[in-house]
């Protein structure tokens, strides 16, 4: 029931999710739909939007498809994009940023 509720919510807010992770942790993100990869992770830290480089991107159901990030980059399923890639709903995100740019 507050699954349902939850994503109603997110529909009427025009609003969706993507992940990020590590070793350690996987977080979850919130952006409003049509939000490019470089508004995105400005959402993370600011720099990171500012310095951005580029986003390493998996989708979700790969992931599950194909069990891990290796197999879903041996599938060539494990994308690069750029600053005009617009973020999509359970993307899987490694952003890669340059600190020293845009100070």
């Amino acid at each position: 029931m507050i699954a349902k509720i939850i994503k109603a919510g997110y529909n009427a807010l025009d609003l969706i999710y993507f992940f990020t992770a590590g070793t350690d942790e996987v977080r979850c993100w919130t952006v409003r739909r049509r939000t490019k990869a470089p508004q995105a992770a400005g959402v993370i830290h600011t720099d990171f939007e500012k310095g951005f480089i580029c986003a390493e991107v998996m989708k979700y159901e790969d992931f599950v498809q194909f069990g891990t990030e290796q197999n879903v980059k041996a599938e060539g399923k494990y994308l690069q994009k750029g600053k005009e890639y617009v973020v999509e709903d359970g993307d899987i995100i490694l952003y890669r940023f340059n600190v020293g740019k845009g100070k």
